[in-house]
């Protein structure tokens, strides 16, 4: 019970972000949800549960792909996401993201270490098997808390 509930504060979390507010990007019958801000606004007892590393320097981005289609609305889907985030002197970083499934939840999380006010273009390739093959790009600008 703990683990489900640990999730669904986590996205809840990132839902109530004021600053970085949760976007949504629709593709097909697929409704990409996607989220990025710092790691220490997760509390200490869910980072440890999910293995996130809370630092003033690492942000999280966090990925949920829904099935919008008639018959499914709503309904998560696994997919294979990765990507890369490149700050604005061309460095670039590769993203891992792991999968957090919490019964029918599914989420993507990734790690990005950052410098006070860097900002990052990110590119994420989103493929589901079968018919969801897109990239999202999107900026953020990460802070130092």
């Amino acid at each position: 019970m703990f683990t489900r509930l640990g999730a669904m504060l986590v996205f809840s979390l990132a839902l109530s972000l004021p600053a970085q507010a949760e976007q949504k990007v629709q593709v097909g019958d697929y409704a990409i949800h996607y989220v990025s801000f710092g790691s220490t606004f997760i509390p200490p007892s869910i980072a440890k549960n999910y293995d996130i590393t809370r630092s003033r320097y690492i942000g999280l981005v966090n990925i949920m792909v829904k099935d919008t289609s008639q018959d499914k609305v709503g309904t998560a889907l696994s997919a294979e996401i990765t990507g890369y985030a490149q700050n604005l002197l061309g460095s670039q970083k590769n993203l891992r993201f792991k999968e957090i499934r919490e019964g029918d939840a599914i989420y993507y999380i990734a790690e990005i270490e950052h410098r006070n006010e860097e900002t990052f273009t990110f590119s994420i390739d989103i493929n589901n098997g079968t018919d969801l093959d897109t990239n999202l790009q999107f900026e953020q600008k990460f802070y130092v808390d």
